[in-house]
């Protein structure tokens, strides 16, 4: 027995000869094909990636580098002033737009007969049949424009836009449209100020919205327009002050048929008004209290994106009977707010009890003294639902008691402007302390906007927060009634964030990430906004993502926590980050540096990961080599880096960055701001890999050289974002045209995040190769490998990371070397006792991620290696030479089957809502019928197919699976595997220098009863073993479990001078002299 071969009997299981049973596997032979393709991979990556050259010419440069560790906490506190600085640019710009808005207001005299022609969003450049213009068109100029994304705006003015259902020459718009007129100048100047502001606008309390710049705004194929700035986050959070809210809703029987349709329609548009900042709770009520979430019984919740739409879900199944007892539900509400508010976990500020009926027979006003007066913190808002007025009267006292709102909704066309007047109650007591609150959303995708509509067939829709003031009338004889004129703000992309981070300091790994107040994620790399489908559609919940369900293997939330609480510290912990579409994974140890963000209710956190992550060199070269190197045709910067900010001055908007750079070298661009050390990085690192240039392109006129074309591309990136491109074919020939451009992601420098052959390459023992078959490559003829190195500056353990080299080939020139190599022996004769070529044996290359790159059945290239051979990647686990590392996803989607769709769902889409309307509009013909059996049958044929057919639908759930991983210090191993008095045997060789291994397994045995090993998420609560009942309870533990967060800094629940008799009204509804005086002497009751 060879050496060779005693070796492995202490290794692994192999024992020559166990019976006739099986084929014996000779580790000797496989160690030898292992070496001859290993050596030959080698060789060949080597050669025309030209990593040994870079790695000599990175050493000549040893002496001149100097390493220095990087101070993370100090990064993140100067990463968060210049954030800073930025947010307060963009504030003070609405600041100027406020105050002029409030100087036009208050020199503005309201003239009902005011007429007035100004630019539509919607009829600009619209011509009638005898080509004129039509009224509140006229020609208006449009050009494109890069910095609002090849959109055509107007720079030097805005457009007015006016929702569908608003008459746009009514008196009210008009006079305000007349005054606003006076923020086109400002929007100028503040652009001219702040060249990357973008987006500014005015959303009124009237409901008209001026944008700049101004651009067309069309309908959609309904002839709709769905936007209505009021129920914007944006507006909600800027007009009013965080609240807490119980929502008592009427399902007696006189509730029936289309009163509960447009009941159920004014609960979902007063979830619509509600953010991440406010608290709630429905009940519904008749004889009894019915909680619409019994599991939330007595208490209140979040109005994030998600709880928001499982009450919704919940309104579906609602129905009418009985009598309404309103004493016993206005008891509950004024206890519950009460209970709740003694906690200190809800808004502790302002609060409010929204009752939706048909009728109250009573003012309930031994109710409201015992719990509301005399303080009357809690406010009442009832809506009226119907036609009829008869118990209008008691309704509205209830509002003029309690320092509310009365309205009456008739129709479904009526919801939406008659919900909204309750904002600007809550918002009178801001309006009257003149507190221009400056607000923050958090991170969102406004899809209705005309900027976005346009967007979405080329680019992915933009995640962007807005800032927001509110605007007030001034006028001294409005001043107690706290008149909200409306609001500006102006959107910042989180894109914009992303720039002033050098990534260049972060190393491989390492990234930058921020969280609002509530613990949503604002910005991190591992955020995932859209669906995977390509549709660039957003997940409902998208931007309630909470910090905790990415970093998620921080259990007890200290980071989260301590980052809510806008502390400065530092945090460590082992992390499992996923790579490659998440089908990879990474084991790193991460230190985190976290800090507020001040003036925003933002805080900003830096993850550096341990070893080369945590170091950073300086070279030295002369300007005037480095700009000669940077300027070759094969290299590139990386596109989302900022080395110079051209977005400052529009002269600099058309400047690419290497432009850029000389410009700001040559010192005859002041104004032109840019990172110096930065670009005295990126002038070294130009010079020390300008040689690879002359080195490919003898390759390539080396004719004997790449004969076959096998290899088809060399590159290199380095640590500043520089990459070079070497073709070695001809660009049409190339057979994946995608990699390294813009279309392969995570194959190119990113403002988050380094190419996936950089971080692979990073982690590899240095002096090898990792090789990779990227999984969107498709059919067989197009499918490559990539084989990439990382280059060490030093050869310490702790030396950064310089540069990554890497190579493109065929796969079918890949695998062809493969099998060459396969079919050599060590036998004298020439007779080998194996062969590859057999058909007892199968023989696979695998990644260290247990992925197929070489299989005689093709189909599994690309494939986990369990779903081929499951009984032997269960045998390697058992082994140790593969470890399973389990992973969570927080953001998944599952597949869900719906067997039905209830009418009352349906209805609360804004167009089934006005299909339905229409068809209330005819059904007004037999009014006697309306309120019950006609609408009823009707409205259920809006839906009745969709009952019937059941479909399924994308929901958003939490998924556990697994990843795998090689243990480098196993090189080799062979195993036997029972099945069913059948040994099926197997060995295991890693193939030098490279993350790859080959397995060579019997296939004599039949071992289909063992399962294979799949990579198939599993949803966490949906386990087929877990009761329906335990689930439920999960389910309503979690609706009820609130994490840390920060109130806002500010809060105006009420003010002592509100005039609170401006409380609502009905149509032909005249007060009572008695309800009118005991309002009156309510509004002298202390407060």
């Amino acid at each position: 027995m060879s050496e060779d071969t005693t070796s492995w009997v202490a290794l692994g299981s192999w024992v020559p000869g166990v019976g006739a049973t099986h084929q014996s596997i000779p580790p000797s032979v496989v160690k030898l094909w292992a070496s001859a393709f290993g050596g030959e991979m080698k060789s060949i990556s080597a050669k025309y990636s030209g990593s040994q050259l870079l790695q000599k010419k990175y050493k000549e440069f040893e002496r001149a580098v100097r390493v220095e560790e990087i101070d993370g906490l100090q990064l993140v506190m100067r990463l968060a002033e210049d954030m800073e600085e930025m947010f307060h640019k963009k504030a003070q710009a609405m600041k100027r737009l406020v105050d002029a808005a409030e100087e036009a207001h208050l020199q503005h005299e309201e003239d009902p007969d005011l007429q007035y022609e100004y630019f539509n969003a919607v009829l600009i450049n619209e011509v009638n049949e005898e080509g004129n213009s039509v009224e509140l068109g006229g020609e208006f100029i449009l050009q494109p424009n890069d910095h609002f994304n090849n959109l055509s705006v107007n720079l030097s003015l805005s457009v007015v836009q006016v929702p569908t259902n608003m008459y746009n020459k009514d008196s009210a718009i008009v006079n305000g449209v007349y005054w606003s007129e006076a923020l086109n100048k400002v929007f100028v100047d503040n652009f001219e100020k702040d060249p990357s502001l973008i987006w500014q606008y005015f959303g009124s309390a009237k409901g008209f919205f001026r944008q700049y710049p101004g651009i067309k705004w069309r309908p959609d194929e309904h002839g709709v327009i769905a936007f209505d700035c009021r129920n914007r986050k944006w507006y909600i959070q800027a007009a009013t002050s965080p609240k807490d809210m119980v929502i008592l809703v009427d399902v007696s029987g006189s509730m029936k048929g289309l009163r509960l349709t447009i009941a159920r329609q004014t609960v979902s548009s007063i979830l619509d008004t509600l953010g991440d900042d406010d608290f709630f709770n429905i009940i519904a009520y008749n004889e009894e209290l019915h909680y619409v979430e019994p599991c939330l019984n007595g208490t209140l919740v979040q109005a994030d994106v998600t709880n928001k739409d499982h009450f919704r879900k919940h309104l579906d199944k609602l129905f009418a009977k009985g009598i309404g007892m309103l004493d016993v539900a206005l008891t509950e509400a004024f206890n519950l707010l009460n209970d709740y508010n003694q906690t200190g976990r809800g808004s502790v500020c302002s609060q409010a009890i929204m009752l939706v009926t048909d009728g109250a027979v009573d003012t309930y006003d031994a109710v409201f003294a015992k719990y509301n007066w005399p303080d009357r913190k809690v406010r009442i808002f009832p809506y009226l639902i119907g036609r009829e007025s008869a118990f209008a009267d008691n309704l509205k006292w209830m509002a003029c008691a309690n320092k509310g709102y009365f309205t009456q909704i008739s129709t479904l066309a009526d919801v939406q402007e008659n919900v909204m007047e309750y904002l600007h109650v809550l918002s009178r007591p801001k309006v009257i302390d003149q507190e221009h609150d400056t607000v923050w959303t958090e991170a969102y995708i406004d899809n209705t906007l005309p900027q976005a509509q346009k967007m979405e067939d080329g680019q992915s829709p933009v995640l962007m927060t807005t800032v927001a003031m509110p605007v007030f009338s001034t006028k001294n004889e409005t001043k107690n009634r706290g008149i909200l004129l409306g609001v500006v703000g102006t959107d910042v992309p989180v894109s914009e964030l992303l720039k002033t981070i050098p990534k260049y300091k972060l190393g491989i790994h390492g990234y930058a990430f921020a969280i609002t107040n509530n613990g949503y994620i604002l910005t991190h790399p591992d955020l995932r906004p859209l669906y995977g489908d390509g549709k660039k559609r957003r997940k409902p919940n998208y931007s309630s993502v909470d910090l905790s369900e990415v970093e998620w293997e921080d259990k007890d939330d200290t980071l989260r926590n301590a980052m809510v609480n806008r502390k400065t510290g530092i945090f460590s912990m082992e992390v499992k980050k996923t790579v490659d579409k998440g089908k990879r994974v990474l084991v790193l140890h991460n230190d985190y540096y976290y800090t507020d963000i001040k003036g925003t209710p933002f805080s900003l956190g830096v993850a550096l990961s341990r070893g080369h992550g945590k170091f950073f060199f300086r070279g030295n070269v002369t300007v005037e080599e480095g700009l000669h190197d940077l300027e070759h045709p094969d290299v590139a910067l990386a596109d989302e880096w900022t080395y110079c900010n051209t977005d400052e001055h529009p002269e600099h908007r058309y400047l690419s960055q290497i432009e850029a750079i000389k410009l700001y070298l040559s010192g005859h661009r002041p104004h032109l701001q840019c990172d110096k050390e930065l670009i005295q990085e990126v002038l070294f690192d130009a010079v020390v890999t300008a040689p690879l240039e002359a080195y490919w392109t003898s390759l390539v006129l080396n004719k004997s050289e790449n004969s076959d074309k096998g290899v088809e591309i060399a590159y290199l990136g380095t640590r500043t974002g520089l990459s070079r491109i070497n073709l070695f074919v001809v660009p049409d020939e190339l057979t994946n045209q995608d990699f390294l451009t813009a279309e392969d992601k995570e194959g190119v420098f990113n403002a988050d995040h380094f190419p996936l052959w950089y971080k692979r390459a990073a982690e590899q023992v240095p002096g090898t190769f990792v090789y990779s078959l990227p999984f969107n490559t498709g059919s067989e003829n197009k499918s490559v490998v990539l084989a990439s190195t990382a280059i060490q500056l030093l050869d310490e353990r702790k030396s950064p990371i310089a540069a990554a080299v890497g190579i493109q080939m065929k796969l079918e020139f890949f695998q062809r070397k493969f099998w060459t190599a396969s079919r050599q022996c060590a036998a004298l004769d020439g007779k080998c006792s194996i062969n590859c070529d057999d058909e007892n044996i199968n023989c696979y290359l695998i990644d260290n991620n247990g992925f197929v790159l070489v299989a005689e059945d093709y189909t599994l290239t690309g494939k986990f290696f369990g779903e081929a051979e499951g009984a032997v990647m269960n045998k390697l686990l058992q082994m140790g030479s593969f470890k399973r590392v389990t992973l969570y996803d927080y953001q998944a989607i599952c597949w869900i089957y719906s067997e039905s769709s209830d009418s009352g769902h349906t209805l609360l889409d804004p167009y089934f809502a006005f299909l339905a309307a229409m068809k209330w509009i005819v059904t007004e013909l037999v009014i006697f019928l309306v309120e019950f059996n006609l609408y009823s049958w009707w409205s259920s044929d809006l839906t009745a197919k969709a009952q019937r057919m059941g479909r399924t639908m994308q929901v958003p759930c939490d998924t556990e699976y697994p990843a795998f991983i090689s243990e480098r210090t196993i090189k080799e191993n062979t195993g036997n595997i029972d099945c069913d008095g059948c040994i099926k045997s197997f060995v295991i060789q890693q193939i030098p220098s490279s993350n790859l291994f080959m397995v060579v397994v019997d296939n004599k045995c039949d071992c289909s009863m063992i399962e294979p090993i799949t990579m198939d998420p599993i949803e966490i609560i949906s386990d087929s073993l877990t009761s329906a009942a335990h689930n439920e309870s999960l389910k309503c533990e979690r609706l009820k479990f609130q994490k840390d967060r920060k109130r806002p800094d500010t809060c105006h629940p009420f003010h002592p001078e509100e005039n609170s008799m401006e409380c609502g009204g009905v149509s032909g509804l005249t007060p009572s002299l008695a309800s009118t005086l005991l309002c009156l002497l309510l509004a002298l009751l202390p407060r």
